[in-house]
């Protein structure tokens, strides 16, 4: 009997809108990115407010706005309480892009919290380089023999 792999995309599809995917690998939800705009217009993530009860792990992949800037008002105001996964730089930038914009905005919110580890659930999660932001990151995620990899805005161009 095969996965079970459903995707769907709750931001960011054909677009330059920020990035959030619900991923279901066997009833186990990822939520891949929890992106917003520079606008934090709460209306962008009511596709979000749907299913942020229901996500089990979210997996960053960049530090950036666009890739994790949803992610404390999802924490503080939608309901999101599932760990959060990413790399050492995509933690420590994040919070550093957070902190800017929310000094910059005088908006009182809560900031990043991340959890970094490798596994959960019996689904291995493997971060690899994406070569767009520092820290950036491919994720592929394993379970039974059967991969999914999530890679967005990477960039594998030889340099000289």
């Amino acid at each position: 009997m095969g996965t079970s792999v459903q995707v769907t995309p709750l931001c960011g599809v054909y677009s330059e809108n920020p990035l959030c995917y619900l991923l279901s690998i066997d009833g186990f939800n990822f939520l891949m990115d929890c992106g917003w705009n520079d606008h934090f217009d709460p209306n962008l993530l009511q596709p979000l407010s749907r299913v942020s009860t229901k996500v089990d792990a979210v997996l960053l992949s960049h530090p950036d706005v666009l890739h994790l800037g949803a992610l404390p008002y999802a924490m503080k105001h939608l309901g999101l309480t599932a760990p959060v996964y990413s790399t050492e730089p995509v933690y420590r930038l994040g919070l550093l892009t957070m902190y800017d914009h929310y000094l910059s905005r005088r908006v009182k919110e809560v900031l990043l919290i991340c959890l970094v580890i490798d596994k959960g659930e019996g689904i291995v999660i493997a971060p690899h380089v994406a070569g767009h932001l520092l820290g950036g990151t491919v994720w592929k995620i394993t379970k039974d023999g059967e991969d999914v990899v999530y890679a967005v805005d990477f960039n594998h161009r030889k340099e000289r």
